[in-house]
């Protein structure tokens, strides 16, 4: 019989690409372009997403 194994959820703003480079345009002085290296801020770099908490009951 197969196995199932859990995955885990990808993150719905990045959909699994918590980096990127994204060139600005200009280049350096030994002709390589410039890049910023983005995270995602809703997973935080990781491209999983946390489960939402459940509810939880205070008081009695």
């Amino acid at each position: 019989m197969p196995q199932h194994t859990r995955t885990a959820r990808v993150c719905r703003d990045c959909d699994g690409f918590p980096i990127v480079a994204i060139t600005t345009g200009t280049r350096h002085t030994d002709g390589t372009r410039t890049t910023l290296r983005i995270t995602c801020p809703t997973c935080r770099g990781t491209g999983h997403a946390t489960p939402a908490a459940g509810l939880t009951r205070t008081g009695r």
